[in-house]
């Protein structure tokens, strides 16, 4: 139980529906929709399409979407909603052109944006009330515009050397030169024009209608390579999950090119250890997180890709040997020095929602335009903000995550699901791009093997180890950091907060405890 004495905010409970959302207007928003006799998967689009607009900066439908769903008594099911490369897209184009990464405010790191039609499918398959309805309070939001937050001020203002990328989006949202400040009213009117045909024509307008011309005009005009037929032809597809246990818990994650296995392969080397006995802000335990993190990402960065490309060894990566090989060559008292992972570049970006409604319908949802703004690119007519995604492939013919025609790039974005003996527990994500699976597996080892409620595990600090790198928030004690550096680690503080959570754990009791990030402006509510 938290101290009372102290600043924070108890767990948001409920008998019969829960929304954790990173903004309280799409929370309130998705709660409506409830009321209304929408269901979870309803709620979820309601809340993902609001973010799309209060939130600019994390994403929009100019993104990607992933998600888990569970119902009682059947199993988990994974939707990839993130889009591919155009066919055109090769190694030997950009060798050819001396390009030798992707410029990640160029055309070429837009991928199909895949959130649009992921939204309508699932709406489709498992929604109860119409498309259109889920997008009116995005549309007031956008036409008649919404409070620019404490929190999104300041990343806006984080951000404002990205202003004269793009004509268009300078003007939209940099007004002025300048950055909205907090409490200032920001309006969206082309995106509210391009919502509002959406709801009336469906996805097909964003794909094959005047909004698809509007964008490809755009990418075309800045040398990329998409085709109508690029965008025409894409759809999302169903995948199957891929789970681990750990501990008397089993953990559900969306298959590669996600990078969700990265979070479960760390777990299953944590769980040879008792962390438990250790303290939960001490160095011991922050020690064997990063060790784990650090094996796992060099793992993710030689290995993952899109399977319908190349192979990725899953099973290899999930197994039980493996684990127990890696664990031991964790060494309590110092650092390991033979991790050479390949570098990418790091990213904070991405919304997380989720849902359980009165049924015990779970939907665990993400959405991202990648990089803080995305692209940078705004389309003229349409208003679409453009993710950056592509910037994530490989310009190398011999790496399975090399850039090729209609392939999905490794993917950051991660929704993750618990059960246990069949039954949902956890609907949970973690935000933040590459710090997504460390995030999950610190959130999830806070609620099981350190006992915290839902919102104590999400406002608990956070770390951040890949690579050479060692990010620690600032309430750490500075003799955790003194600790970790004498065993070899390069502790420094974070420049900015590690990722945001929301999560719903369901009790056996049918009781919904949600819980909320207030590293970004979180809300959990139900009824």
């Amino acid at each position: 139980m938290r101290n009372f004495e102290q600043p924070g905010r108890s767990e948001a409970m409920s008998t019969r529906t829960m929304v954790a959302t990173s903004h309280g207007l799409a929370t309130s928003a998705a709660l409506e929709i409830l009321r209304q006799g929408g269901n979870a998967v309803d709620a979820a689009i309601t809340a993902a399409a609001m973010l799309a607009v209060v939130e600019p900066t994390q994403t929009g439908i100019g993104g990607d979407c992933f998600a888990l769903l569970k119902k009682n008594g059947e199993p988990v099911k994974a939707l990839n909603g993130s889009g591919w490369a155009p066919k055109a897209a090769t190694v030997a184009h950009y060798r050819g052109k001396k390009i030798t990464e992707i410029d990640p405010y160029s055309a070429d790191a837009v991928t199909v944006p895949g959130a649009v039609a992921a939204w309508e499918r699932l709406s489709r398959d498992h929604g109860r009330l119409p498309f259109s309805k889920l997008l009116e309070p995005a549309i007031q939001a956008a036409e008649f515009g919404y409070p620019v937050t404490e929190r999104l001020a300041y990343d806006w203002h984080r951000n404002a050397w990205k202003r004269n990328r793009c004509a268009n989006f300078a003007e939209v949202f940099f007004p002025n030169g300048v950055a909205p400040a907090c409490g200032a009213i920001h309006r969206q009117p082309l995106l509210a024009k391009t919502l509002k045909s959406i709801a009336q024509d469906g996805a097909a307008v964003f794909y094959k209608g005047w909004v698809a011309e509007d964008l490809l005009s755009s990418l075309q005009s800045r040398g990329g390579l998409h085709s109508a037929e690029d965008f025409s032809e894409y759809q999302p597809e169903y995948v199957d999950p891929i789970s681990a246990s750990y501990r008397d818990y089993d953990i559900w994650e969306c298959p590669p090119s996600g990078q969700g296995i990265i979070a479960l392969a760390m777990l299953k080397i944590l769980e040879q250890f008792n962390l438990g006995d250790l303290a939960p802000l001490g160095a011991e335990r922050l020690h064997l997180q990063a060790e784990a993190s650090r094996m796992a990402y060099a793992e993710r960065d030689l290995f993952l890709c899109d399977p319908q490309f190349a192979s990725c060894p899953v099973e290899h990566l999930l197994s039980n040997e493996r684990a127990q090989a890696l664990a031991s060559r964790i060494k309590l008292d110092r650092r390991m020095t033979d991790i050479t992972p390949l570098p990418h570049a790091a990213h904070n970006d991405t919304v997380y929602i989720s849902v359980v409604d009165e049924e015990g319908f779970a939907v665990s949802l993400i959405n991202s335009i990648f990089d803080d703004f995305g692209s940078g690119v705004l389309t003229s007519q349409s208003g679409v903000l453009l993710h950056n995604r592509g910037s994530s492939f490989v310009i190398d013919e011999s790496h399975p995550n090399r850039i090729e025609g209609r392939k999905r790039p490794m993917h950051t974005i991660i929704p993750a699901m618990v059960t246990r003996e069949g039954e949902m527990v956890l609907s949970f994500g973690v935000t933040g791009a590459h710090f997504q699976p460390i995030g999950q597996v610190q959130v999830l080892t806070n609620l099981i093997d350190y006992g915290m409620g839902v919102q104590e595990a999400i406002d608990h600090p956070r770390m951040f180890a890949r690579e050479n790198t060692f990010e620690l928030e600032g309430r750490y004690p500075e003799q955790t950091l003194q600790k970790l550096r004498m065993l070899g680690h390069d502790a420094r503080r974070a420049a900015a907060p590690l990722g945001t959570a929301q999560a719903i754990w369901v009790e056996g009791n049918g009781v919904r405890r949600g819980g909320a990030d207030p590293r970004r402006d979180g809300v959990a509510l139900g009824f």
